[in-house]
């Protein structure tokens, strides 16, 4: 008995060592990186967990039959996901252990932290035998401080990865993209002063086009200081000083050159302590919504979107580079759009910093999507976890105008409303400078009229919905004649779903080729862009999807073979038909 309760409480410390919050611009750090090529175990029945494979045993004498071993093992390349680099591992939904070797030379003056961009799933990190934690969340940072934990010379870090569904997880059992695990992002150590800005806010007040409102915080112990905040190009030196808990607020004016997608302005903004520098590319801009419009910098705007997948199409892996961001975004850029969906989860950093410099607006969006188990306990936290961490790492990025906080979920479900309402209060009062939208796919379709109703519309600035009429509901009427119900007749309604698949090079009228003809999906976008102009206050549409993406869900052995054909382009860079059909729709916006 004394044992077994001894463990329980073992156990629970150990449940108790989580990952701490990100610091933010990690890049502008002094770091080392520690992506590359990283020794694996692939473990599919967690018996790693039981022979303790971050002791790294050696065996001391003949009887000593060591079982897992990363010696003369597999190497997965930092960042990646391992589905794609193996392919025994394709569709692996399990455990990969991960160790990677550094140096390191401590410094009395310095503190070391060890930064992950995102690991999908579950990650649990030790760090020369010793667990530093764990984090929960497959899209958002996190990190350790392992001041006073590091030797001298040679490290041995290890990351077990385990990206298994969780029905309490966000998201939950079921999704309709590839479940790619592994270390996605990148790794690094970060070298700050034993006082440094962890993290700062630096955006227009809500409303102003010349109104800078918000604030810089120290973390160590010397937490009161001069803080100074830069704008070289403007002659901006605003000078206060940080109080006892490190937090210096930030209230200055300037004439901005707005950001916008014609003119995708960024200026250099220095951050000062005394003990630290940091440098950021900022760009400043006013998104809200007036009536039944949204309004960008005071003027109204069309939002010319489309869905995206964080997955290179060419090499059917996740995306994570500056190179794949690139593909992606230009995709979306000679579509015709100003706004790209980051679905269903936070893409990494780099997507929204490129969107930001090519002037396309982002739509950031946490994973609560569909079949999620708002009763649960745990869920609600895991839920707000997330979206903190999504708003701390993007806050300072004007590009990013809509924070999503739900997809696909159903007002029957135990305490959805209850939990996504407090969710959205929480996520207002750290920031209300955006806009928050939930996405909702419960409305009525009869007799061609649409029924839009849900509670959450009440907290939602936009009535976004998702609807894929012509696919997999047929049209009751012409679309030119469609009507709408809609409980809230003054606010901005977003499209914020819609289409059907086809399988490039499959052509064909009507009944010949049926639904996977592009032909037929051809005939969708048609029919939809005419019905586009019935909806009252339509503020801006979103198909689904870029690229067509591998899923296991879609597993149509001629048409799909793993892959979800909505999209626009091929997974080879094939225009669809349909593309024509939105690329010219967009030219008329």
């Amino acid at each position: 008995m004394k044992l077994t309760l001894t463990f329980v409480i073992i156990l629970l410390f150990v449940d108790l060592l989580s990952a701490q919050t990100a610091m933010i611009n990690h890049q502008s750090r002094h770091l080392t990186s520690l992506n590359g090529e990283w020794k694996v175990i692939i473990d599919p029945t967690d018996i790693g967990q039981w022979r303790q494979v971050w002791q790294e045993r050696k065996p001391q004498k003949k009887t000593d039959f060591i079982e897992y071993s990363f010696e003369g093992g597999p190497e997965l390349s930092v960042p990646g996901d391992f589905n794609s680099q193996r392919c025994d591992l394709t569709y692996t939904e399990g455990i990969v252990w991960n160790k990677k070797q550094f140096n390191y030379i401590a410094k009395s003056d310095k503190r070391l932290f060890l930064y992950f961009g995102a690991v999908n799933y579950l990650a649990d990190v030790y760090l020369n035998g010793e667990k530093l934690g764990s984090h929960e969340g497959g899209f958002t940072p996190f990190q350790f401080e392992i001041t006073g934990k590091v030797k001298d010379g040679a490290n041995s870090l290890v990351v077990k990865v385990d990206n298994r569904r969780l029905k309490n997880g966000v998201p939950g059992l079921g999704y309709d993209w590839l479940n790619y695990g592994g270390i996605t992002r990148d790794v690094a150590l970060v070298e700050t002063n034993n006082t440094y800005i962890d993290d700062y806010s630096i955006q227009l007040k809500k409303g102003s086009l010349d109104e800078v409102l918000g604030w810089v915080h120290l973390d160590g112990t010397q937490a009161g200081q001069a803080v100074e905040v830069k704008i070289p190009e403007l002659n901006v030196d605003y000078k206060i000083r940080s109080d006892e808990n490190g937090l210096a607020k930030v209230d200055l004016t300037a004439d901005f050159q707005l950001w916008s997608p014609e003119n995708p302005k960024l200026y250099q903004v220095i951050i000062k302590s005394e003990t630290d520098s940091v440098a950021d590319e900022i760009g400043f801009r006013s998104i809200e919504v007036d009536g039944s419009k949204v309004l960008l910098n005071k003027k109204p705007i069309f939002l010319k979107a489309v869905n995206i997948h964080e997955e290179n199409p060419y090499k059917a892996a996740r995306a994570y580079s500056e190179v794949d961001a690139k593909i992606l975004l230009n995709a979306a850029k000679e579509l015709g759009c100003n706004l790209v969906r980051l679905a269903h989860y936070p893409h990494a950093e780099n997507m929204v910093k490129e969107a930001e410099k090519m002037g396309i607006m982002v739509w950031d969006e946490i994973p609560v999507y569909q079949h999620i188990e708002f009763s649960d306990s745990l869920v609600p936290a895991k839920m707000e976890t997330m979206m903190k961490e999504m708003v701390r790492r993007d806050k300072n990025r004007c590009g990013v105008v809509i924070w999503s906080l739900s997809n696909e979920t159903y007002p029957g479900t135990p305490n959805r409303n209850e939990a996504l309402i407090e969710l959205t209060q929480k996520c207002r009062a750290l920031d209300s400078t955006r806009l928050i939208v939930h996405v909702i796919n419960t409305q009525s379709y009869n007799n061609n009229t649409f029924n839009v109703w849900d509670p959450l519309y009440n907290y939602s600035d936009l009535i976004a919905l998702n609807e894929y009429i012509g696919w997999y509901i047929p049209w009751q009427g012409k679309p030119s004649e469609t009507k709408w119900k809609i409980a809230w007749p003054d606010k901005p309604v977003f499209i914020s779903e819609f289409g059907g698949g086809a399988l490039y090079g499959s052509d064909g009228p009507g009944d010949e080729a049926g639904q996977w003809s592009e032909d037929y999906q051809k005939q969708i976008y048609m029919d939809q862009t005419t019905m586009f102009s019935t909806v009252p206050n339509l503020c801006g549409v979103c198909p689904w999807i870029l690229f067509d993406y591998r899923s296991l869900g879609r597993m149509n052995q001629v048409y799909q073979k793993g892959y979800n054909r909505k999209g626009l382009i091929s997974e080879h860079g094939e225009k669809k038909k349909a593309w024509y059909i939105m690329n010219e729709y967009y030219k008329t916006k």
